[in-house]
């Protein structure tokens, strides 16, 4: 039967867990327990995990018997803090946020099992209309880029190095504010620029 990608993904990480205690009895058509609760804690309501979305309205995890509950964790860190504490069973974030929980020492680090995109859903927006835009316009202006050290900070500066700009003395960062914060920090009137996700796409 038709299933989304995701959908196994997920039941595959589900059965790792389940299936540890399986004797040689189960057989080739058993299903899996009705109703196991999982967690999962998406990093945003993003566009990018539509293929998710589609499988939860589809009854595809239910069909699985996965009572599949979705929260929305609003930045990696805080997506990190709740796989960390017990509270989500799985986390959607970038992989930057196992890194830094493992340098950090943790005795019991968290393992990226899958990848879900190849590409950075973001954005740069000016705050006065750009007819001929141009990497080079970015030197001396104000752009809010994200939380130091997440995803789409890095990326941001991975693609002005391409362009010849420096991070640090080309452009000035603020990266004070949270990424989903920054939408709102620039329509308040802060940055000449600013990063923003495709999450701003979806209600």
């Amino acid at each position: 039967m038709k299933r989304k990608l995701i959908s196994l993904l997920l039941l595959s990480a589900l059965l790792l867990v389940t299936l540890t205690g399986c004797g040689a009895s189960a057989g080739a058509n058993s299903q899996p327990a009705a109703g196991k609760k999982v967690v999962l804690n998406e990093v945003a309501h993003s566009i990018f995990y539509a293929p998710m979305y589609v499988a939860i309205e589809e009854g595809y995890f239910e069909e699985e018997g996965i009572d599949l509950e979705l929260v929305t964790g609003f930045g990696a860190d805080k997506t990190m803090t709740a796989v960390l504490s017990g509270e989500a069973d799985i986390g959607f974030m970038g992989s930057e946020a196992s890194i830094y929980t493992y340098l950090g020492g943790t005795t019991d680090p968290v393992i990226n099992f899958a990848q879900l995109t190849q590409r950075a859903g973001n954005f740069l927006v000016s705050r006065e209309p750009v007819d001929d835009f141009s990497w080079e316009m970015l030197k001396g202006t104000d752009v809010l880029g994200g939380r130091a050290g997440g995803m789409p900070e890095m990326v941001f500066e991975y693609i002005l190095k391409k362009h010849n700009i420096d991070p640090a003395t080309d452009v000035t960062i603020d990266q004070s504010i949270d990424f989903g914060s920054t939408a709102a920090a620039f329509s308040g009137g802060q940055g000449d620029f600013t990063v923003v996700k495709d999450n701003l796409l979806l209600p």
